[in-house]
């Protein structure tokens, strides 16, 4: 069991590289939206160090996956709060960990229920190998190879810590 280190510098430079997509794209006035449970916790960080005005936003994409023959139906599902509105609003979404894309594309299947968003700016703590669908984030805290039987997950909220497992 391997912990990676430096959680507190991966998100100052991923404020910092938001802040510099921000201010060049004329994105004035985003809004931030945290996936369940490890993206909120990663958030919470990114939204503080940004100082956005707009709450924190958050998704719970339960009912959007495409993986419930496989895995079952999340026995907790938390409503999702968007405290604002998507429609014409640059969006920062962001995740823990992104691997198959598939949570990212359940999240952004999810925002655009809620309305159309100006942008969408994806912001995750990890990147790992193993994509299955073509998603690729904006800014990222680490990129991490790892082999098909390992998997990172990210403990917290308090401290946050990223622990990467091998599948027994």
């Amino acid at each position: 069991m391997n912990e990676i280190d430096n959680i507190p510098g991966m998100l100052d430079n991923m404020a910092h590289e938001l802040a510099e997509l921000l201010k060049k794209g004329n994105r004035d006035n985003p809004a931030m939206v945290g996936i369940h449970t490890g993206g909120v916790w990663v958030a919470e960080q990114l939204h503080r160090k940004l100082g956005l005005s707009d709450p924190l936003g958050s998704l719970d994409i339960s009912f959007y996956r495409d993986d419930f023959t496989r895995i079952g139906m999340n026995p907790v599902v938390r409503p999702s709060q968007l405290p604002f509105g998507i429609d014409d609003r640059h969006i920062i979404l962001v995740d823990d960990v992104l691997h198959t894309g598939r949570t990212i594309r359940a999240a952004m299947n999810e925002l655009f229920d809620y309305g159309r968003p100006a942008s969408i700016l994806l912001a995750t703590l990890v990147e790992r190998d193993g994509r299955e669908l073509p998603v690729q984030a904006n800014v990222v805290g680490s990129h991490i190879r790892l082999s098909a039987t390992q998997h990172i997950k990210l403990l917290g909220p308090d401290p946050l810590r990223l622990e990467i497992k091998q599948e027994s």
